[in-house]
């Protein structure tokens, strides 16, 4: 026996959706097959590598761990509500400057926990940078130039 679907109200990246969704469905899930927001990329499925991390309510989540039920009512900011229009996120500038994207798979998620940081820490030192992006694994960058881009976005705040 299945369970009925359930009915969420939820606001992305600024806009509210009313939609109806299986009670097993991810938050991760909802947002790329149901939404179309397919920046939030699925990783581990297991909360382990941070490519599905967004914002729910102001902090970091991955949203493979989250079922889209638990979104009802609440807020959740992905990485294409980064950008204003046209102009580029902070964060966004200087990881294209710093050559912190090299594949680009962990660029979604890494944006968004170093948008949390920032918008926790506007100045953050390098350590805590680090510590910052600890739940986001990168196999290509090695870290500095994520970094290096995170320093250089909270300069410009």
């Amino acid at each position: 026996m299945t369970a009925e679907p359930i009915r969420i109200t939820v606001t992305v990246n600024g806009e509210s959706f009313r939609e109806e969704v299986p009670a097993t469905r991810s938050l991760l899930d909802f947002l790329r097959d149901d939404l179309g927001l397919t920046g939030t990329k699925e990783g581990c499925s297991e909360g382990e590598c941070g490519a599905c991390a967004v914002i729910l309510d102001g902090r970091l989540v991955d949203a493979c761990l989250i079922f889209a039920a638990e979104a009802d009512g609440r807020s959740v900011e992905t990485v294409e509500g980064l950008a204003d229009g046209e102009e580029l996120h902070p964060l966004q500038r200087t990881f294209a400057a710093a050559g912190a994207a090299q594949c680009g798979y962990c660029t979604p998620g890494m944006l968004m926990a170093c948008k949390s940081l920032l918008d926790r820490n506007p100045s953050p030192t390098r350590e805590e940078v680090t510590h910052g992006i600890a739940g986001n694994l990168c196999r290509c960058t090695g870290y500095g130039t994520i970094i290096q881009a995170v320093m250089e976005a909270a300069k410009e705040s």
